[in-house]
């Protein structure tokens, strides 16, 4: 199941993305030769017009071709001919540059209305966060455990409910407000505490006892990260404004990761635990669905900006990297050879490959 939700999340992902560069590759008058889903061999196909519309049989990509747009222009073509207009690299540098943008942008403008759409329907949201608003079910939640720490060894997972926290037959429960939790748990020191949580629909009780400078030196702790999570409920308006602001601070944050990781791999300190490929998303989205129809659409809304920041990494093969193409053909005033530019991208794919291979390989020895 989690394998059909993936495949089709990611159809939807690839479908808008390239949705993005075929309406504006058609608004600026390039000739776009075929839009498609998944790649060959072709299980549907039909041309409408100038253009083909296709399905592949491998769901992992698509792509919405335009003509001239791999520099393979034909020398015998007359270049006084209609579709020699039209091609992409004949094109003016703005209008190239608008259609390469235009695939990232269609995936933050469904991460927009995905996050819209959730804040109407009721969107799990941290209570500080909101704290002017009606929030329902608030409940202490676990957002990160630490490896080696007393609560993983005490069997605790991200996601989590924490129900009461008792020592010596003294404890909190229906906890709304973070510093209670985090008071309880100083005061324990380093006595052995019971702590129930509920995982699903399963009440759970474990033991587990605070450990001293895990955290800070000279404070305990059990090695964990909570906050007060509730559901909010908007207006049509009040949720377009929250998800625009959401989608605006999710993008700053994956780029600045983003930009991080990668001058991590130079340095030397970059983990590949820090990222999934498809193997561990296929998971996390079959976790996502598990939550609720509200969690999968937010979790789709932070995957396709994800893909947006990636595509715009000046790396050949991606669209961040034929718009550095661009503009060092701006700066040079001349166009780049078609060669050196094929062979950079294919250079670029390969790269991107092998760095799939190894993030799924990282990925397969997560499962285990």
């Amino acid at each position: 199941m989690s394998i059909l939700i993936f495949i089709i999340v990611l159809a939807i992902l690839i479908f808008v993305h390239e949705l993005g560069h075929f309406i504006f590759a058609k608004k600026t008058g390039m000739l776009v030769e075929e839009f498609a889903i998944g790649f060959p061999p072709r299980i549907f196909s039909k041309q409408k017009g100038e253009t083909k519309y296709s399905i592949g049989i491998i769901p992992l990509g698509g792509y919405c071709k335009i003509l001239g747009e791999d520099y393979d222009e034909d020398k015998n073509e007359d270049k006084n001919s209609l579709n020699y207009k039209r091609r992409f690299t004949n094109q003016s540098k703005i209008n190239q540059a608008i259609v390469l943008v235009a695939g990232v942008a269609f995936n933050f403008l469904l991460a927009w209305l995905l996050f819209s759409v959730s804040f109407m329907s009721g969107m799990p949201v941290s209570a500080s966060q909101f704290k002017d608003k009606v929030i329902q079910d608030p409940a202490l939640v676990l957002l990160d455990v630490l490896p080696d720490s007393p609560a993983a060894k005490a069997g605790l997972e991200v996601g989590d409910t924490i129900l009461s926290l008792v020592y010596e037959d003294e404890g909190i429960q229906d906890i709304k407000n973070i510093e209670i939790p985090v008071a309880f748990i100083s005061s324990v020191g380093e006595n052995e505490m019971e702590l129930l949580y509920k995982r699903g629909e399963d009440v759970l009780l474990t033991k587990l006892t605070p450990q001293k400078d895990l955290l800070e030196v000279g404070s305990v702790a059990i090695g964990v990260s909570f906050d007060v999570i509730g559901i909010v409920e908007l207006g049509i308006m009040e949720a377009i404004w929250e998800g625009l602001k959401m989608t605006g601070s999710l993008i700053k944050i994956i780029t600045v990761s983003l930009a991080l990781f990668i001058w991590g791999i130079f340095t030397g300190t970059s983990n590949l635990a820090q990222i999934s490929g498809p193997v561990g998303i296929v998971s996390m989205v079959g976790s996502a669905f598990e939550f609720g129809f509200v969690y999968l659409m937010t979790f789709i809304a932070l995957i396709s900006i994800n893909l947006g920041v990636i595509n715009l990494i000046p790396i050949p093969a991606l669209d961040g990297g034929r718009l550095l193409f661009l503009g060092i053909e701006a700066v040079k005033g001349s166009p780049i050879k078609p060669k050196v530019v094929n062979l950079l991208n294919f250079l670029g794919f390969v790269l991107l490959m092998l760095l799939m291979l190894i993030v799924t390989v990282s990925d397969v020895f997560k499962l285990f």
